[in-house]
């Protein structure tokens, strides 16, 4: 068996981003791309990838979540499974690279060993998740914490905005939500997660890569911030003698984009901000605000957190106000293997994205992916991919042929040297 044989040109870029077009046929908006979990579009999407996969040489089946689940079996029998792949849900008006790149490329990379002929000494399955995005349910990641066994059964009666729940979709789908449980995987089994996704920000264009490595997924925490002032006439109450609930809000907000400023590896967020029944000539008794933190290593994140609280305090006891901060979310970081961190770097240089002796660029993901429920499961790994303008969740997400093709012969290249016995595995 040939592993160093090269693989060239730009038709497995061309044959990648012709599919996605493809596949962004499939959308319940006819001008604009919205596929959500257990829709038509869905159902749709779903069965063209059984196809894809089933002529790439996959065994294709669809599992009790709606995951298309691909085998590829290994060269003998009991050796273990490498899971690939991505998501193929999508935000409402997406951009048709988020999720979908990674599973159409994982599909071409296993096409091109199957055209060979290879078999590999451990087995692989790509995975086309549908609940990554989690816009129709107030659950998310259905289909990867199935196979991580951390799936709990209420979650099956969530609601959507129309009131079917979860196990309603999912039999119209045509699966069986008694069968969530079953999903459970042997994490002996298993290999390791190796996700290709697109990098959702700018920092590989900024650098003129084309690929970078990932070495977390960031953990994330969101509360719920109100502060309580006290009403007055804009007209009357001299400045010094009011307890203006947004203009303390406004300070607070201020405080969060100090400490994520001096803080490396933090990034902050206030996305939402509300003066409930507030009035031109009314000074705000109260406001509401939102907090997004986010940082590959929780103790960072922690330890920001309890300062942002602190300050608050102080801002409010100063402005003679009071606040309160309830947390809605806490996930905590996941941080990428070592081992196949190393396999991705070593294929990168083999191939010269970047060309020696640069080194290759690592990054942390911000952005959450099915990789935080597998974590658990097994070791993770994930490749990014430049974006234009680090634009996502959006119309006018964009890449390149020739860097989806960069991806695509980068991860043939990591599957053909990878070694399930390789000493760096833990």
């Amino acid at each position: 068996m040939q592993h160093d044989r090269p693989v060239t040109g730009t038709t497995l870029g061309a044959g990648v981003m012709a599919r996605l077009a493809d596949l962004a046929r499939f959308s319940a908006d006819p001008d604009g791309l919205t596929r959500l979990y257990l829709t038509p579009a869905h159902k749709a999407a779903a069965l063209q990838v059984m196809a894809w996969m089933e002529e790439a040489g996959l065994e294709a089946r669809l599992d009790a979540a709606a995951t298309v689940v691909g085998r590829y079996e290994a060269a003998l029998p009991g050796a273990p499974t490498l899971l690939l792949g991505s998501h193929i849900d999508t935000v409402r008006d997406a951009g048709r690279y988020d999720g979908n790149l990674g599973v159409v490329l994982a599909i071409a990379a296993v096409r091109v060993l199957h055209e060979a002929g290879e078999r590999l000494p451990f087995a692989i399955e790509v995975l086309a998740f549908g609940d990554e995005e989690g816009v129709r349910f107030p659950v998310t990641l259905t289909g990867s914490r199935a196979l991580a066994g951390l799936v709990r059964p209420d979650c099956l009666a969530a609601r959507d905005h129309d009131g079917v729940s979860l196990a309603e979709a999912l039999r119209e789908f045509g699966c069986d939500p008694a069968g969530l449980p079953r999903l459970a995987r042997d994490p002996a089994s298993l290999l390791g997660y190796l996700e290709v996704h697109i990098e959702q920000g700018p920092v590989l264009e900024d650098a003129g890569l084309p690929v970078g490595i990932v070495t977390a997924i960031a953990g994330a925490s969101r509360l719920a911030v109100t502060v309580e002032g006290r009403a007055g006439h804009a007209g009357t109450v001299p400045m010094r003698l009011r307890r203006d609930a947004l203009a303390a809000a406004a300070e607070m907000v201020l405080a969060v984009e100090a400490e994520a400023q001096a803080t490396p590896d933090l990034v902050a967020t206030v996305g939402q901000i509300e003066v409930p029944r507030g009035a031109v000539n009314v000074i705000p008794a109260r406001t509401a605000f939102s907090l997004d933190l986010r940082s590959p290593r929780d103790a960072v994140r922690h330890a920001a957190l309890a300062r942002l609280r602190a300050a608050w305090e102080d801002i409010a006891e100063r402005r003679g106000v009071a606040v309160r901060a309830e947390a809605g979310y806490d996930e905590p970081a996941a941080p990428c293997a070592p081992w196949l961190m190393e396999a991705v770097a070593a294929g990168i240089g083999r191939l010269g994205l970047p060309p020696a002796p640069l080194p290759p660029l690592r990054l942390a993901s911000g952005a959450g992916h099915d990789g935080l429920a597998l974590a658990g499961l097994c070791p993770i790994g994930m490749i990014f991919v430049r974006c234009a303008g680090g634009l996502s969740h959006s119309p006018a997400e964009s890449i390149t042929e020739a860097d989806a093709d960069a991806a695509t012969r980068l991860l043939v290249d990591i599957l053909r040297h990878l070694r399930p016995d390789t000493p760096a595995r833990p």
